[in-house]
């Protein structure tokens, strides 16, 4: 059985995100119909179209046509989760989603739009470019000038996938309890709040920051490092300890007694000391082989790893260890290699149904849906957070473990963090990836520490770490343990590597596994390599960790099982590159970058201009306008166009949204170039916000790149809880985000902190069944700490 037999999904988004978020229900077993309009979705021209739609049927409906409306009413009523790109587009389409909803109460409506309420770009189509653009996240990127990057994945578009399909199940868990559906809403914002959170985590007057730390980021013992033999490697030494083992293995221990540092690790990230330390560290990475180092610091358990090609990682052992390499016969395109499904649910495992279906191929082919059950009367009082009443038990440390809980903790389950006595050492500077939880300080290799564990999980939905293979059967707290403990349990390992495989007792950190996969070398193209500022891997892990437990306990409400689960940041950095590592006969090359890339092509990339810069989406015939002329761009003489051929916008029917086929006459290099550098020099002089006025008045796409503090004076962002403000124990203001998704229903309202170390330990405890005399006993003995709640303190960001 799959873990989502039975689930039926009607899908009308086209692009990236919504098919990524049906993909999985896909992979997991869910019924999926994909509703496309008649030109087909425009993403079908791009290569990673044939693994977002892997596993589904396909049929065109127009809804304007009446044979069209009738066959999708019927699909309607009995459906239960409905996908959708931006509502208003949905809604000219004929699609009104409150009369949808008034009509079918049952119903759960994911909807995946591109922005936060109206884009502001014209035309208003899903842009992995725009959406950096406009939210920070390309001038936060670690650069050579400073300047904003754009990503050769669009990697917002995937989170928003992944994470847009994990709420929505949860909105399905919840639909079981109360019969009443709702509009679940994930957008492209909050994409980049989830992936981006602890850079949005800052003190509100604090100067904005200019990235040009060098495309190894501002960390010299977290970066990538070029040997003796031309080689790269990455070597992730993140916490002091590995800090201080990295300087005593290169025999550089001397640069602790530098007055400019002081003897503290921690001032190695000041402006004033990261070039003159990461010098030092080159100096002698330098002088041997990749070979030799990456020995070496295994040797000293020194986190390390090489830099490897995008083009050869899904042919990795590893990767085919872990069943992240799928072949299918795809009716157009032939053979394709493709990801496979990056979560193991060892009860009820997901895979790659079938291959994406050529245009209304199951026209004469769809299944009678029996209409669902429609709940009558009011729905129950609004819970907080469709995951309310199930209790996790999250034993992550670091990031993407903790992150995980957090996010579930976001949907409203209630989330204990649980560490050992002196704490998970990155709490500190991590703080942001462990709100929303209590905390429970124990010490689980003492007997007593197992024994109350194991309370804790006879009341407990899930567990979660992120411990290396083989440290959850020396504590005993492995899956097997449990279960017999509480049967219906729910476990989930996250590892570097996964289970199986040449690799699979290493260490996984984030940029290890940038490096591993290509990331790196995709994005530096023909100049360095590029450490990516947002860490994906482990933000991917965490979301898809989040879908995973949505889908065990969908499974779970239905039979009554538990079941085991595992995953690993390789499989994460597979699935992130999902349309890029997606390969076929003739397919043509994925986008690679290059020093400070700037865009992919003339006419879609950053310009500069007087104070700034702007990121434009456009066509030749767009620029090429009298429209544009007529805007007085200075330096610009203008070319004739055909009529009409400046009123498109981005993600029109005539274009394709990003990454999308350009249209016929902007293949001709030669011409777009020339109108790319004609708009390069017209926009030289312009201040910036001008410019963007100025080119969507011509029916250009444009929009101002911003610096991420300009969020907060974004009135319409701050209205839809992007940003929330608290205060350090001085007074002193900090931003955190808000809320990573909108429910209709079950919006979760409460802002989330992170836990002191053991703050709740004795309350957690005693709702265990420990009594009073139990966890006082335990307190003594040093197995349990009780804590205090965690003075929050903001430090320089270590990437």
């Amino acid at each position: 059985m799959s873990a989502l037999e039975g689930v039926r999904v009607l899908d009308l988004s086209t692009g990236v995100a919504g098919p990524v978020a049906t993909m999985f229900m896909a992979d997991f077993g869910a019924e999926v119909i994909k509703v496309e309009p008649p030109g087909g979705d425009p993403a079908r021209a791009e290569p990673g179209f044939a693994t977002w739609n892997r596993g589904k049927r396909s049929i065109v409906a127009d809804p304007a046509e009446p044979a069209h409306r009738a066959r999708l009413d019927r699909l309607l009523r009995g459906t239960d989760l409905l996908v959708i790109g931006d509502r208003d587009a949905a809604a000219q389409d004929g699609i009104d989603v409150d009369a949808i909803t008034a009509g079918h109460p049952g119903l759960v409506v994911l909807h995946l739009p591109p922005y936060h309420g109206p884009a502001p770009w014209l035309g208003g189509g899903e842009s992995h470019g725009m959406l950096t653009a406009v939210t920070g996240v390309s001038l936060r990127q670690a650069s050579f000038e400073g300047g904003p990057i754009e990503f050769v994945i669009p990697k917002l578009l995937y989170i928003q996938g992944i994470w847009g399909a994990t709420c929505g199940l949860a909105a399905l868990l919840e639909r079981r309890a109360s019969g009443f559906g709702q509009v679940v809403t994930v957008s492209g914002v909050h994409a980049m709040m989830e992936a981006f959170t602890s850079h949005l985590t800052v003190r509100p007057d604090a100067p904005p920051v200019t990235a040009s730390f060098g495309p190894g980021g501002p960390n010299p013992s977290y970066s990538r490092f070029r040997c003796a033999d031309g080689e790269w490697m990455f070597v992730a030494a993140l916490t002091p300890k590995f800090q201080a083992q990295l300087l005593k293995v290169l025999d550089i221990e001397d640069v602790l007694d530098d007055p400019r540092l002081g003897g503290q690790l921690e001032k190695v990230l000041l402006p004033e000391n990261r070039d003159w330390v990461r010098k030092r560290v080159e100096a002698v990475f330098g002088s041997a082989s990749r070979a030799h180092w990456l020995e070496v610091l295994a040797a000293a358990d020194v986190p390390a790893g090489p830099l490897l090609e995008r083009a050869d990682w899904l042919d990795h052992p590893q990767i085919k260890a872990i069943g992240m390499r799928a072949e299918v016969d795809d009716p157009e395109r032939g053979r394709v290699v493709m990801p496979g499904v990056p979560i193991v649910l060892t009860g009820t495992p997901g895979s790659v149904q079938a291959p994406a279906p050529r245009l209304a191929e199951h026209e004469d082919d769809l299944p009678d849906w029996d209409p669902r059950p429609q709940p009558t009367g009011n729905p129950p009082a609004a819970a907080a957070g469709p995951l309310a009443g199930y209790q996790v038990l999250d034993l992550g440390a670091i990031l993407a473990g903790p992150y995980a809980g957090s996010l579930l903790a976001e949907l409203g389950a209630s989330v204990i963090k649980v560490e050992p006595p002196a704490g998970d050492s990155f709490r500190v500077r991590g703080f942001t990836f462990n709100r929303g939880m209590r905390g429970l300080a124990i010490d689980l290799r003492a007997d007593r520490g197992k024994d109350a564990f194991y309370r804790l999980a006879e009341h407990s939905d899930v567990v979660i770490d992120n411990y290396r293979p083989g440290v959850l059967d020396r504590l005993k707290i492995d899956y097997g343990t449990l279960s017999r403990v509480n049967p219906e349990i729910v476990t989930v390992s996250l590892t570097g590597f996964g289970e199986g495989g040449p690799m699979s007792d290493l260490p996984g950190f984030d940029p290890i596994l940038q490096a591993a996969s290509g990331m790196m070398t995709a994005q530096g193209g023909d100049h360095e390599p590029v450490f990516y500022t947002i860490a994906i891997n482990d933000v991917a892990s965490a979301v898809l960790t989040t879908f995973s437990v949505t889908a065990a306990l969908l499974h779970r409400q239905a039979t009554g099982a538990g079941q085991r689960i595992w995953s690993s940041l390789a499989g994460a950095s597979a699935i992130m590159q999902s349309g890029e590592l997606t390969r076929y006969a003739g397919r043509p090359p994925a986008c690679t970058g290059g020093r400070d890339f700037a865009g992919r092509e003339p006419l879609r990339r950053f310009y500069t201009v007087a104070d700034g810069w702007v990121r434009v989406e456009a066509t030749p015939e767009q620029v090429d306008s009298a429209a544009l002329h007529a805007a007085g761009l200075p330096g610009f003489d203008g070319f004739s166009a055909p009529a009409g051929a400046a009123s498109e916008g981005v993600g029109s029917p005539a274009r394709a949204a990003e990454p999308g086929a350009a249209s016929e006459e902007a293949n001709s290099t030669a011409r777009a170039a020339e109108l790319d550098a004609a708009l390069e020099a017209a926009l030289a002089g312009v201040p910036r916000d001008e410019a963007v006025r100025r080119l969507n008045a011509a029916a250009v796409p444009c929009v101002p790149v911003r610096q991420l503090n300009e969020m907060l004076s974004d009135e319409a962002l701050m209205s839809r809880d992007v940003l929330q403000l608290n205060e350090l124990s001085d007074g002193t203001p900090y931003t955190t985000t808000a809320r990573f998704a909108a429910l209709s229903r079950t919006q979760r309202g409460d802002v989330l902190t992170p836990p002191g170390i053991g703050e709740h330990s004795t309350a957690v405890l005693t709702e265990a069944g420990l009594t009073p005399a139990e966890v006082e006993g335990l307190i003594a003995e040093g197995v349990v700490v009780q804590g205090q709640p965690m003075e929050v303190v903001l430090l320089t960001n270590y990437r």
